[in-house]
């Protein structure tokens, strides 16, 4: 079952039940305006959505329909953006308009979707579990790719009555995809093309800290939930949105600290990181995410495998009926995939994506040419339009019907 429902901001805002309830002093999203709200401030046309997967997560989904370069239109082609790990639709839109990925696709004539996968900030209601409850949080990325990816795309063709659409993801939003197109082809056929950056799918050459550290413990399940902080990584709140504000400004002595904590996740370059944003992006950033979704990631730097989530022996014979998780079929992705990647990037190692690019039978890759662009310069390096966007506004326009 696919449900879409468009609704006021304000309506949004009053959404009233016992998983989402915004008048909670505590509640994640108090106070912060939504996507939607951030590109109206620039005179864009947006809209939010809810979309229910068919294990019953309930998502949220905002929508740029036209601006003042490119009105609104039901001629547009639609493509759909995801997120990273950790991250939210918000990350499209955090930077200026002639910045920000979302801002220039809609200036560019496309309709854009910016979507939230299960447990971020936008996404943490579900029809039967509550974000208290620990089966609410028993999903991986694969689950993101087996259900929240589809979902996502069935709703925007029913809405725009188009055939296809294109796609792009970020991070894990491109370690979805791959999962989506190898477990359900099917959906192959309602992507024009799929473009890429920074595509987390072979992790053995990684050299990212944290998953490095959680490596040597993907086995033990238990004990790294409980080192971890059990099942969820809890989005940033009221408080703490306060505080980043205050000590990630411009012209204050705290701002190297905040530098560093972004470098720790997303990698150094100081040339491209713009300390401007800082206060922003930590406002939805960490934007929250299952504890599975790093084990998982973890997981594939033990086996250097793209594969299921892998349970343990006895947890993969009851689930697989095999001692170990099958491997994800990527040689059969046969639609158009963009690859783009860095040289700096600690998350993709340079030879981990060589070995995706060589598994697949239609793709193309693009070095980033700049060598310090890394892990999140793909989404807010001061520099992104010239060294990554307009490379792909152009391969994309081959598509854009």
């Amino acid at each position: 079952m696919i449900l879409g429902l468009p609704f006021t901001e304000y309506e949004h805002e009053s959404y009233n039940d016992s998983v989402f309830i915004f008048d909670d002093l505590d509640h994640p999203n108090r106070n912060l305006p939504t996507p939607s709200q951030r590109v109206q401030k620039f005179g864009y046309i947006a809209e939010t959505y809810e979309v229910v997967t068919e294990d019953g997560y309930i998502l949220n989904m905002h929508r740029i329909e036209g601006s003042k370069k490119s009105p609104k239109s039901n001629n547009k082609p639609p493509v759909l953006l995801v997120h990273g790990l950790m991250d939210c639709s918000a990350t499209w839109v955090i930077a200026c308009p002639e910045k920000g990925l979302g801002y220039i696709l809609a200036d560019q004539g496309y309709d854009v979707w910016l979507g939230n996968v299960r447990g971020n900030r936008y996404s943490r209601k579900h029809v039967k579990y509550s974000t208290k409850d620990k089966n609410f949080w028993m999903f991986s990325w694969h689950e993101i790719g087996v259900f929240d990816i589809p979902a996502m795309i069935d709703y925007i063709l029913k809405e725009t009555k188009r055939e296809k659409i294109l796609y792009v993801g970020h991070s894990q939003g491109s370690t979805s995809f791959f999962v989506m197109a190898s477990e359900r082809p099917e959906y192959q056929q309602k992507l024009t093309a799929a473009f890429n950056l920074a595509p987390a799918v072979f992790m053995s050459k990684t050299t990212h800290p944290f998953i490095r550290l959680l490596s040597p413990y993907a086995n033990n399940i238990k004990a790294l939930m409980n080192m971890i902080g059990k099942y969820e990584f809890k989005p940033s709140g009221p408080f703490i949105r306060k505080v980043s504000k205050i000590i990630c400004s411009d012209n204050t002595p705290t701002q190297p600290m905040c530098t560093n904590i972004m470098t720790l996740f997303g990698g150094r370059n100081e040339k491209e990181l713009n300390n401007t944003l800082l206060p922003e992006i930590g406002q939805y950033d960490p934007a929250g995410a299952s504890t599975r979704q790093f084990v998982h990631y973890a997981q594939l730097q033990n086996s250097g495998n793209f594969e299921q989530y892998n349970y343990g022996f006895l947890g993969n014979m009851r689930k697989y009926g095999s001692r170990n998780p099958p491997k994800y079929n990527i040689a059969n992705i046969k639609m158009p995939v963009y690859l783009y990647y860095g040289s700096n990037d600690e998350m993709v190692n340079v030879m981990d994506l060589e070995k995706l690019y060589k598994m697949l039978p239609n793709a193309q890759k693009f070095l980033i040419p700049y060598k310090w662009f890394t892990h999140i310069d793909f989404i807010w390096a001061m520099n992104v339009d010239t060294l990554l966007y307009n490379n792909m506004l152009n391969v994309m326009s081959r598509h854009k019907s």
